[in-house]
């Protein structure tokens, strides 16, 4: 019994030693693991986390000679043979000499509203022949901390590249003259505070002698501009300029341009293309145009609050209530982010569509977007698609704001609290001290609404954050100009002109007129989407068609509206036909009768009649003779029409899967409506 009890305790000794070797070796191997792959761990988590899609997409399943896909991403045959062409045409000189003086010009607004008035500037500079000081642009120049390295117009812009694009335009200096900036420090210079709309007599007559007598004027541009969006025909020339300002001057710094092509690199690196939708959901839109019964709670409160102080300011002409649902039928408010994933899909656009969504601001939040992303599983944005890190490199330097909580700052209650805790010997009983006051931030950001019929001033970060939304859209905007499609849930700002997605429609028609733009009838589309509002989501044939005819149509027919509506509040959101030119491509047989007809009708409705240079014969034009006949096709067979009619009853889903030759009747007809 003896022997046997040591071997069994020797034996239970090797198999503790056996597993303790074991241990030893496996924790070795895991720390040379974690030792040698700590870097390809840490690549693919941020592969991860700049992806947030899921890969459904690395094989196209369209392929890019089907009828199907030129419908959705194809270019647009009428517009084809129109190129840009923003160059003098006629006796152009150089800014003659002398010069009358500088014009120093302080900018405030948004993005889009920077844009336009900078452009502005430029013509008023070279109407008067005056040197222009590179602008100010105030959203920059207000925030506190942020990085030295970018100042004002430098910021946002390539300054250099400003500078040289206009040197046969206009003489453009980056600051003042020592005496002159001495006399502005001194509030010595005139200020004009100029209105959007100002007239060129109104510069000739009024700011012109001013400017000669005194060398120098400063100019407050606040409307987003300050010259009038149609000049007389013998300024054309003029026009042109502005469209050498917009689209080819006004380049953004390397490091906001070098994001945004990481971007766009990464959207098409599956090799599938993309469609951007703008909301245009800002709170002073939907404030201007009363649309706050569009939305909940305290989204609602917001909205009214800030339409009571437009009213009170003169911004706002109406009533503080508003029919928000009758605004809506009539067009006047954003088409919500659901209608516009409805209209989408109804066009055909898969489920797995990339969706890019731009703007600094969705009013609402997240919470807006659930539908869209219900639609589409790959709903996309900046901040999904780059890492924090490259978002902050392109802030620069800035210096740590210490206190930047979101409380309210010292009012006179805290005073009262401090007196009252450093006051002498008090009677007895002591009276109860000043209630303190409750933090803003307690229940977000809308906190004070509740307690206060006064909006709180910004604080240091907010206005820091106000500058770097000017980053934000400048990405949005080069992404949204190169994206394969575009559409806007709205074409209007906190003002009633034109916002950011006219910017983009109108810089999409000067670069590429032929690339798929949507500018979606709001009133006709909240017309087809109430015929069935109670069945949305099981739609027939006849809505899927309807919507298919209306957006096709609205490709050509909306450019006339935007020339008409949209361009004599902003030039630069139609710039056609002063900034583009027309190419005749005698190589190319026509495919049927009708073609040509047809686009003589849209080029003479755009008024498009100056002959590209023969220079330009060298761009080639994108579509084949297979593609003429079948580009509008509206395709016989699309998948997509089942995501509509899946909760349907059986009789709905038969009677969406007609057979192949009735379809192509139902194509041919809605082809042939579109080219009338």
């Amino acid at each position: 019994m003896k022997v046997e009890g040591r071997y069994f305790k020797s034996k239970m000794r090797w198999v503790a030693l056996v597993g303790l070797v074991l241990s030893v070796f496996s924790l070795c191997t895991h720390f040379l693991l974690a030792l040698y792959t700590g870097k390809n761990i840490s690549v693919y988590q941020t592969s991860i986390r700049i992806f947030s899609w899921r890969p459904i997409f690395e094989n196209a399943d369209l392929s890019r000679s089907s009828s199907m896909y030129r419908r959705l991403w194809g270019p647009v045959r009428h517009l084809e043979s129109i190129l840009p062409h923003a160059n003098p045409r006629g006796n152009y000189e150089a800014p003659r000499l002398p010069i009358n003086g500088f014009i120093f010009v302080r900018i405030q607004g948004s993005f889009h509203e920077i844009r336009n008035s900078i452009c502005d500037v430029v013509v008023v500079s070279r109407l008067m022949n005056a040197t222009l000081v590179i602008p100010e642009l105030q959203p920059t120049t207000s925030s506190k901390g942020i990085s030295s390295d970018y100042k004002s117009f430098a910021y946002l812009y390539n300054e250099d590249q400003f500078t040289v694009a206009l040197v046969k335009d206009v003489k453009v200096v980056k600051s003042l003259p020592r005496n002159l900036k001495r006399a502005r420090r001194r509030k010595e210079i005139p200020v004009f505070r100029v209105p959007n709309s100002a007239s060129p007599d109104f510069y000739l007559k009024y700011v012109l002698p001013v400017l000669k007598r005194h060398s120098v004027v400063e100019l407050v541009v606040s409307d987003g501009g300050c010259l009038q969006a149609i000049l007389p025909s013998h300024l054309e020339e003029y026009q042109r300029l502005r469209c050498r300002v917009a689209f080819h001057a006004l380049s953004f710094r390397q490091e906001v341009l070098e994001l945004a092509t990481k971007i766009l690199n990464r959207m098409r690196a599956p090799g599938r293309p993309f469609i951007a939708y703008d909301p245009g959901m800002t709170r002073d839109a939907l404030a201007y145009h009363g649309c706050s019964e569009l939305f909940q709670d305290v989204h609602s409160e917001l909205i009214q609050h800030r339409r009571s102080w437009m009213i009170k300011r003169g911004i706002v002409k109406g009533k503080l209530s508003v029919n928000s649902a009758m605004q809506h039928r009539k067009g006047s408010c954003p088409l919500m982010p659901e209608e516009v994933g409805i209209l989408l899909r109804a066009y055909g656009y898969s489920s797995n569509t990339i969706v890019y969504i731009s703007g600094g601001e969705v009013f609402g939040g997240q919470r807006i977007l659930i539908p869209l992303h219900a639609m589409f599983e790959n709903v996309v944005d900046r901040t999904s698609l780059c890492t924090v890190k490259e978002l902050t490199r392109i802030y620069g330097p800035e210096t740590h704001l210490v206190g930047t909580s979101q409380s309210t700052p010292p009012d006179e209650g805290e005073k009262e609290l401090d007196k009252w805790k450093t006051s002498g010997p008090r009677p007895r009983p002591l009276p109860p001290p000043p209630a303190r006051p409750k933090s803003y931030n307690i229940e977000g950001w809308w906190g004070w609404v509740a307690e206060n019929d006064n909006e709180p001033q910004s604080t240091v970060m907010e206005l820091r954050i106000n500058a770097h939304k000017l980053l934000w859209e400048a990405i949005d905007y080069v992404i949204c100009v190169e994206a394969d499609a575009f559409i806007p849930g709205f074409d209007r700002d906190g003002k009633g002109r034109p916002n950011f997605a006219s910017l983009v429609m109108g810089h999409r028609l000067y670069q590429s007129a032929e690339s798929k733009t949507y500018r979606p009838d709001r009133k006709e589309v909240v017309k087809l989407l109430d015929e069935i509002r109670d069945h949305l989501y099981q739609a027939n044939r006849t809505f899927l068609t309807s919507i298919r005819k209306h957006l096709t149509r609205t490709i050509l027919d909306g450019l006339t509206e935007a020339s008409t509506r949209s361009k004599p509040l902003s030039f630069l959101t139609h710039p056609v036909p002063e900034c583009s030119c027309l190419r005749h491509d005698t190589s190319e047989a026509p495919s049927h009768a009708s073609s040509p007809s047809n686009d003589s009708q849209v080029l003479a409705a755009l008024g498009v009649e100056y002959p590209c240079p023969a220079w330009m014969d060298g761009y080639a034009i994108s579509h084949s003779p297979k593609d003429n006949e079948y580009e509008e096709d509206l395709n016989e067979e699309d998948p997509t029409s089942w995501w509509f009619v899946q909760h349907s009853s059986s009789h709905e889903i038969g009677s969406v899967n007609p057979n192949k030759e009735e379809v192509q009747m139902e194509d041919q007809e809605e082809l042939e409506s579109a080219e009338r």
